[in-house]
């Protein structure tokens, strides 16, 4: 599992995927989130706007990120 900082309280799940480069654009985002292919904290998650916070673990397909406190 892959630890992922951030330094705000939170980031939206489209833009989570886009940070750590899982997907190109907002756009591509959108679609592998609407086709439930994103689980946050073991749940299928299908909200693109999903406000992700520290300790939420995301999964799409094989990789595993868990988000940290930034410094």
């Amino acid at each position: 599992m892959e630890k992922i900082s951030i330094n705000t309280e939170f980031i939206k799940l489209d833009q989570f995927l886009k940070y750590v480069n899982i997907v190109e654009s907002g756009g591509v985002a959108k679609m592998v989130i609407n086709d439930g292919l994103v689980k946050v904290n073991g749940e299928v998650c299908t909200q693109r706007g999903k406000k992700i916070r520290i300790n939420d673990i995301v999964e799409f397909e094989s990789s595993k990120f868990v988000v940290c406190q930034g410094e």
